[in-house]
């Protein structure tokens, strides 16, 4: 009777760190596109594997880090 209750613990921390990394990979390309962080948590927390696809296609704002800089922080783009 053990190994269910077992085997469920296992596949529900799985699920948790699935849903954490959603919430984090949301909020920082919500933040890095130039909104702030609060959308991206919100969307990666309600929406687990679509809140990041979302900040995806949301265009980047005038003057983000994402324009500037590009998606990952490298600084051979700034040209400012």
């Amino acid at each position: 009777m053990t190994l269910p209750f077992a085997l469920i613990g296992a596949t529900a921390l799985y699920l948790l760190f699935v849903w954490l990394a959603s919430a984090i990979a949301a909020a920082y390309l919500s933040e890095r596109k130039g909104y702030t962080e609060k959308p991206g948590l919100a969307a990666g927390l309600l929406l687990t594997v679509v809140g990041p696809l979302i900040f995806l296609v949301i265009p980047a704002k005038k003057g983000s880090a994402w324009k500037r800089f590009g998606p990952f922080g490298s600084t051979l783009r700034d040209s400012s």
